[in-house]
């Protein structure tokens, strides 16, 4: 793809896939393609149709079958296919090439995760410091995504435990910040969706006690449960497990799962036979969070209806890090947490932590590492996008939402590209450099390792 906004020198979307996993053939995708053309063409054959089910694989076919019963409108291919779009099947012929469904699917979870970027109060003069601009029940219509079909049902709140040297008290240890939302869906919106969908979208870091707290890279046991071998990143864990104090707000953590574990009892209790999804959906820091919720909430077992049914849970993740190890994915994975990662393969964010020790690693530095190996979990969507005019564009959550509804194959116009809110990019950026200056440099890592890998500085500030 090529614009005046987005340079891409390589035009890459494609999927990572896990070792061992068969790669489909290019007939494969033809045929999900031919399929897909058939349910929305009314002049394509039924012998044509035939011969593109019969020559598609058993996963593409199945994906393939479900989209031709659906009306040709986009959204009813959602109430059709959207256990495939959650990731049941891990997203098999569906992201080589890019579905057009899960395409609109992923766009619209990556504007709603950005909604919470354009209502957040980031004026340290201001009494509303750090927290949301607007009531729950405009806050969507405020952030320009009226038409979503969700309903806020309550406000979540991170406390990052950790001292920041030379910070202003706003930034400091022990003070709430607004991270985002938890959400449902309209009727309406269930209906076009074919399911009712919880939804949690949080945003990544703005503050300078966030950012410290993201570049605490060690790993240590998560502590969510009996398992000593599942470690994560203690500055996620420690952004959700840490408490405000005597405000009886409770962790990020509690905040969590007592709202989406009541949404899922209060829906399914009155709707029954109504099926369900829990969507965790965030940027950068905010995917870490998703991450350990989805962990979280599956091996508690909140993700059951009031039936005893299992509510499908899947993370949609934007730019986001590595949260945890090796034991961290295999139980998320074991745990049916359904994980797609959005990642420019320009962005270093995605590449950290463990740049060094992950899970390429390989020979002599792999033994050495054992159990301490920073892992991704889930399948990866890799998008190459550029700008040379802002560096710190590899990382916004923007650029990202337009280069995914590009397809990384056709065009983003002028007027797309204005509409992208970069401004917190700029100022975010400019924040984060200052705070490093202010800093001992032997106390950070990860901006050692960033700016060993692309030299693109200006994403610090958006982790």
């Amino acid at each position: 793809m090529a614009s005046s906004a987005l340079i891409q020198p390589r035009c890459t979307l494609h999927q990572i896939r896990s070792p061992g996993r068969p790669e489909l053939s290019r007939a494969s995708f033809a045929a999900a393609a031919a399929a897909n053309e058939a349910a929305t063409s009314p002049s394509i054959s039924a012998r044509a149709w035939a011969g593109a089910r019969a020559s598609s694989s058993a996963s593409v076919a199945s994906a393939a079958r479900t989209t031709t019963s659906a009306p040709r409108s986009r959204t009813a291919s959602v109430t059709h296919m959207w256990r495939q779009v959650q990731g049941s099947h891990d997203w098999d012929g569906l992201l080589q090439p890019l579905h057009p469904v899960v395409r609109d699917e992923v766009a619209r979870y990556g504007e709603l995760v950005g909604a919470c970027y354009k209502v957040l109060d980031v004026d340290p003069s201001s009494a509303r410091y750090m927290c949301c601009n607007h009531a729950k029940e405009r806050v969507l219509e405020e952030a320009g995504v009226a038409g979503a079909g969700y309903e806020v049902t309550r406000y979540i709140y991170a406390t990052p435990d950790v001292a920041v040297a030379g910070g202003p008290s706003t930034s400091g240890r022990g003070r709430a910040s607004w991270v985002g939302y938890v959400a449902v869906s309209t009727d309406e919106m269930t209906r076009r969706l074919g399911r009712r969908d919880v939804l949690v979208s949080l945003r990544g870091t703005v503050t300078q006690a966030e950012w410290a707290a993201n570049l605490m890279s060690a790993l240590e046991p998560a502590r969510l449960d009996a398992r000593p071998d599942v470690k994560v990143e203690a500055g996620f864990l420690n952004l959700y497990t840490s408490s405000p104090g005597a405000s009886g707000m409770g962790s990020c953590r509690d905040q969590l799962l007592r709202e989406v574990s009541r949404v899922i009892k209060s829906f399914s209790k009155d709707k029954p036979r109504e099926d369900m999804s829990v969507t965790l959906a965030g940027h950068s820091m905010g995917s870490s969070l998703a991450m350990l919720l989805g962990y979280d909430l599956s091996q508690l077992g909140l993700n059951r209806d009031a039936s005893g049914r299992r509510v499908p849970v899947t993370v949609f993740s934007f730019g986001g890090p590595r949260v945890g190890n090796a034991a961290f994915k295999d139980r998320c994975d074991e745990l049916g947490v359904k994980v797609l990662r959005v990642a420019n393969v320009r962005d270093p964010v995605t590449m950290l932590p463990g740049a060094i020790f992950n899970e390429g690693t390989r020979g002599f530095l792999n033994s050495w590492a054992a159990g301490d190996r920073y892992t991704h979990v889930g399948v990866e969507l890799a998008l190459d996008f550029l700008s040379l005019r802002d560096l710190g564009n590899v990382h916004d959550l923007g650029a990202y939402v337009l280069s995914i509804k590009a397809e990384a194959g056709g065009k983003v116009s002028k007027s797309d590209n204005a509409a992208t809110d970069s401004r917190g990019a700029a100022v975010l950026a400019k924040k984060a450099m200052q705070f490093v200056g202010s800093q001992r440099a032997a106390a950070f890592a990860w901006p050692e390792a960033v700016l060993g890998i692309g030299g693109v500085v200006q994403s610090l500030g958006l982790i």
